[in-house]
């Protein structure tokens, strides 16, 4: 099942059974509104505080993807997931509602893909029937934790990203109806140096880069080799430092390069360099990639999530911040 040096290969390829998409407010003003499952108009979502607004709509994405799977709780066997907060709150609290056996993960904003590859190694060792992949962020509690709070109303420079205010949860299956998971390229710590909380997207490329190009060399690949290619959270500063570093090395992308980042929100709205956030690759990926690839437009894709692993403590002790991305094929087979 090892290919090269850091790929998986899914000899069993699990299906994507089913998914769940939810979002605040800022996401139902997007072009992707239609993608989600369910939209919100509050961000407290009736909480008293935004990070149980965040847990809130983990648990509205996994109880959608269960009930669209037409299954109950019980059947799930493993509930993979992670977030932003420290200890991965949202996600902890969720799976004690779901009453799932649970493997909590860290991946920042590459977690989306790092919890879709470790549960489709789950499904092809055949260690279970059902597994649960999930994540969350929110845009005032991720403030709150890594920047300043909303009220504080500091400003921003261009670099800066908007935290997407949602969730995202999948299901694997061993059959059924829908894409499924055929490869996956575990990324490695890349850090160049860079500790400005403020400029994410120039932090990640470098990572998101490594693992692209480990991936063609594990499985002797190219970008014409999918039809779409998707990193996670770069926005445009970001990806635009990916697109001319993978030119630099000799790595032809192509137009069908993207980025879920620059995704999510219209131009017009004001995220400056675009979106970030644990649900930015999820919400995107699980909604409309996987939308157009039940209708057809997109037969094999390579989801790219991409992680910043920082926290306030390092950031306050001057740390630089280490960056990971983890690579998700994504296929439609006949």
């Amino acid at each position: 099942m090892l290919q090269g040096h850091q790929t998986w290969v899914f000899s069993n390829k699990p299906v994507i059974l089913s998914t769940g998409v939810v979002g605040g407010p800022f996401e139902a003003e997007g072009p992707l509104a239609d993608d989600f499952d369910m939209l919100h108009q509050d961000t407290w979502l009736g909480q008293d505080s935004f990070e149980k607004a965040e847990k809130k709509m983990l648990e509205q994405a996994c109880e959608k993807a269960i009930e669209k799977a037409g299954l109950k709780k019980e059947d799930i066997q493993f509930f993979l997931s992670g977030d932003l907060m420290n200890q991965i709150i949202s996600s902890s609290f969720a799976a004690r509602t779901l009453g799932c056996p649970y493997i909590g993960l860290f991946g920042a904003c590459s977690t989306s893909m790092e919890g879709l590859a470790l549960g489709s190694l789950i499904m092809n060792s055949q260690s279970a029937n059902y597994v649960l992949c999930g994540t969350a962020s929110h845009n005032s509690s991720v403030e709150k934790q890594f920047r300043y709070p909303t009220e504080y109303g500091g400003q921003k420079p261009p670099t800066a990203q908007w935290t997407v205010t949602g969730a995202g949860a999948a299901i694997l299956a061993k059959e059924g109806d829908g894409p499924r998971v055929s490869a996956a390229t575990m990324g490695r710590i890349v850090d160049m140096g860079l500790s400005d909380p403020f400029n994410m997207g120039a932090a990640m490329a470098p990572a998101a880069v490594d693992t692209i190009e480990a991936h063609f060399r594990d499985l002797n690949r190219t970008a014409k080799d999918y039809d779409l290619i998707a990193t996670g959270d770069l926005g445009r500063v970001g990806h635009q430092i990916a697109v001319d570093l993978l030119d630099k090395h000799g790595v032809e992308m192509g137009d069908h390069f993207v980025d879920c980042g620059m995704m999510i929100y219209r131009d017009d709205q004001p995220v400056l360099a675009g979106a970030s956030g644990a649900a930015c690759s999820a919400t995107v990926t699980y909604g409309h990639i996987l939308n157009r690839m039940k209708k057809g437009e997109l037969k094999k894709v390579l989801i790219v999530a991409t992680g910043a692993l920082l926290s306030p403590l390092s950031f306050q002790q001057k740390e630089s911040i280490p960056c990971i991305a983890h690579a998700v094929v994504i296929e439609n087979i006949s």
